[in-house]
C-alpha cells in the first residue's frame, strides 16, 4: 500500500471514530500530497511523499518554537498534534549515539578537521544516510566534534 493510500485510509479511519486532531492532521498531509499531483512534476513517488512529509515536520516544528516564544501554549500543542500525526508515516530515525557513530565515520571520511569544514562532512553523511538521520541533530553534533 502506497503512503498516500495509506493516508486515506487512516483518514477514513479517524473520520469514523470522530477523532478530530488526528482527521486535521492527515487531511493536512492529503492536502500535501495532492499538491505534488497538481505540480506536474512527474509521478507522485514514495520520496516524493516523504520530502513532504519532512516539510510538513520541518515546518511544525518551526511553529512549536515560535508559538512557545510568544508564551501561546494552546497554538503549540494543536501543533504538536499534528506533528505527532506526520511522524507516524515518516520512517523512524537514529538515535543520538547512532548518530554521533555516523558523524564521527563522516568527519574521518571527509577529512574535516575545523568548524569551517563542516559542510565537507556534511556532505559525506547525508550522501550515506539522509533518511536514517535528523539533520539538525547530525550538524549540532558536528559543530561538537569539529570544536572539540
Amino acid at each position: 500500500m502506497s503512503l498516500m493510500d495509506q493516508v486515506s485510509a487512516e483518514l477514513k479511519k479517524a473520520m469514523l471514530a470522530k477523532d478530530a486532531p488526528r482527521t486535521t492532521g492527515l487531511r493536512m498531509i492529503r492536502a500535501a500530497f495532492i499538491e505534488l499531483e497538481k505540480e506536474g512534476k512527474g509521478e507522485v513517488t514514495e520520496d516524493r511523499c516523504l520530502d513532504a512529509l519532512k516539510r510538513l515536520k520541518k515546518q511544525r516544528i518551526d511553529s512549536i518554537t515560535s508559538y512557545e516564544a510568544a508564551k501561546r501554549e494552546d497554538l503549540a500543542e494543536v501543533e504538536r498534534a499534528e506533528l505527532a500525526v506526520i511522524e507516524t508515516f515518516l520512517p523512524k530515525q537514529a538515535d543520538e549515539a547512532t548518530t554521533r557513530a555516523w558523524v564521527k565515520e563522516a568527519i574521518a571520511a571527509s577529512g574535516a578537521t575545523s568548524p569551517k569544514e563542516m559542510g565537507k562532512a556534511m556532505g559525506v553523511l547525508m550522501k550515506a544516510h539522509k533518511d536514517d538521520i535528523d539533520a539538525g541533530l547530525a550538524r549540532k553534533l558536528l559543530e561538537q566534534e569539529l570544536s572539540a
